[in-house]
């Protein structure tokens, strides 16, 4: 498929799916008019990383973690090494402060909005 039927298949613009072309992240086979064509695991593709994309993982890191994944189901593959390990877990424990943090704040606005909806007397 060419890279505006990607788009619209992912939701993502053509502009970023360059993007990830230029930083590793995906790849493209050229048609005779210099044209990009994808196949059709560059949908998973696409949605894996916009899933790394949003937990907050730079494209350094995603380009080191999607060899380690599977792209039809997103789960993982064997070849992930100490270090790569190593590297995921602090990111995970960088999601988990920001959940915490996000707790917080929703436990926050529950009070004001409880305390904002007790009739005046």
């Amino acid at each position: 498929m060419r890279i505006g039927e990607l788009a619209r298949r992912t939701g993502v613009s053509e502009r970023s799916l360059r993007y990830y072309e230029k930083q590793g992240l995906m790849t493209a086979e050229r048609t005779p008019g210099g044209h990009r064509e994808y196949g059709e695991g560059a949908v998973d593709r696409v949605i894996r990383i916009q899933e790394l994309f949003a937990a907050g993982l730079c494209s350094e890191k995603i380009a080191q973690l999607l060899p380690c994944m599977r792209d039809s189901d997103g789960g993982p593959s064997r070849t992930a090494n100490g270090q790569l390990v190593s590297d995921l877990t602090v990111e995970r424990e960088r999601i988990d402060r920001m959940i915490a943090d996000l707790l917080r704040s929703r436990d926050v606005l529950d009070e004001v909005i409880e305390a904002a909806s007790v009739p005046a007397e």
